[in-house]
């Protein structure tokens, strides 16, 4: 498996061939300024006591406080959750959010624990970390396995080492317990917006043909806003399986089934073929909301989209870049699309910390607002330099950053 970390300094490499940067700033930029591993004792439900691993990387913080999920998975390492937190500090940047970027995990298989062993698990995280933690220094969200209740145990440790009244540490939380409006399908709905914004500039069709490589929470949300907004969903995926019906999938028959049998597999409504097959298929808008890596050198050719929009954190390689840029794909990058999720963990943080609550249309409309001025001048500056979005997008968070170093 190709080191995300390496990708994330790859993308940089060529950033900054397209234009130039100070030397100091980008040696500064090649490391995080701080990475912590912490061993998690918990006790299990038999009466053991197992150790796990936890990490936080606080990558950058020179436009506010570090700012990132925390993810729980049996593969999550050190060089996944680095590139990670350097993409939150460039995403942060671009969609021009007074905040650094971090990432946190647990190498954990969650769905090996009880509901118990969880909880103690996550409160194990916090203590080892609650020092570096605070709603000026550094604020975690959910990521790929976490949920808004275990950012309310979260936060609720936090406050008992603490004493923190805000709430303002922790973003992702349940309604009740200080979270936002929107921040569920925030991601999705940005990730809409950014698309609709560049949609003519990349010429696509007013209503488009959509892939969906993932289909929880991310993709599923943009799943029903596309169709929501006239566009047809010919396929989608989940990890065991994915469908696809050339005239669209009904998306409530499609969700009811998968609540029933747990998988997409078998619908009725479409045919059965692979998640690599799905990535290959011709569309007008192909969008991979799962893991990274998922487009590379070895798919690359093969991709017949018009256009692709990256809901994941790195889906695709360096190396796929090339390949798409060169065939006239135009790849609208994770660090801008899927930057609506922490744009309303950002609002969150602020009602928090003014104990103030926004409506839902409210922050949907600050989301829209935030999304078109980032695409409007990630578009700029691509076409200033005569290069792909990505590097565009690049080049405005490099500006902003260095600008504040």
């Amino acid at each position: 498996m190709q080191n995300p970390y390496q990708n994330a300094m790859a993308q940089l490499d060529k950033a900054v061939k397209v234009k130039n940067f100070s030397d100091n700033f980008i040696a500064h930029l090649r490391q995080p300024n701080r990475d912590i591993r912490i061993s998690i004792p918990v006790k299990m439900d038999d009466g053991s006591v197992k150790i796990f691993e936890g990490y936080r990387v606080q990558y950058n913080n020179a436009l506010g406080p570090y700012k990132g999920g925390i993810r729980y998975h049996s593969l999550t390492e050190i060089n996944e959750v680095k590139a990670l937190a350097f993409w939150m500090t460039l995403k942060c940047a671009v969609a021009d959010i007074p905040m650094g970027g971090g990432k946190g995990g647990i190498t954990v298989d969650p769905k090996s624990l009880s509901k118990g062993e969880l909880e103690r698990l996550s409160r194990g995280w916090v203590r080892g970390l609650s020092d570096i933690l605070g709603p000026h220094k550094d604020v975690p969200a959910p990521d790929v396995n976490t949920t808004p209740e275990i950012m309310a145990w979260m936060a609720d440790e936090y406050a008992k080492i603490t004493g923190d009244k805000t709430g303002a540490t922790f973003t992702g939380k349940p309604i009740a317990t200080g979270g936002s409006l929107g921040r569920g399908s925030a991601t999705g709905l940005g990730g809409f917006y950014v698309f609709d914004s560049l949609r003519k500039q990349i010429k696509l069709p007013e209503k488009c043909k959509v892939v969906i490589q993932g289909f929880g929470n991310v993709g599923g949300h943009a799943a029903r806003i596309f169709k929501e907004n006239g566009h047809t969903v010919i396929a989608v995926s989940d990890s065991k399986s994915a469908i696809f019906n050339k005239d669209g999938l009904d998306l409530e028959k499609v969700e009811a089934h998968k609540k029933k049998t747990g998988v997409l597999k078998d619908f009725a409504g479409a045919k059965n073929i692979t998640n690599a097959e799905l990535l290959e298929l011709p569309s007008d808008l192909l969008v991979p909301a799962a893991f990274e890596n998922v487009i590379n050198a070895n798919n690359a050719g093969n991709i017949k989209a018009k256009a692709v929009l990256e809901l994941a954190n790195g889906p695709l390689t360096p190396e796929a870049d090339e390949i798409l840029f060169k065939k006239n794909i135009p790849v609208i990058p994770d660090i801008l699309a899927n930057s609506g999720g922490v744009t309303v963990s950002y609002f969150e943080w602020e009602q928090n910390l003014k104990n103030e609550h926004w409506t839902e249309k409210e922050v949907f409309k600050k989301l829209k607002k935030m999304m078109e001025n980032a695409s409007e001048k990630m578009l700029e500056k691509a076409q200033e330099s005569k290069t792909s979005l990505r590097m565009g997008a690049f080049i405005l968070a490099l500006e902003r950053i260095q600008k504040k170093s």
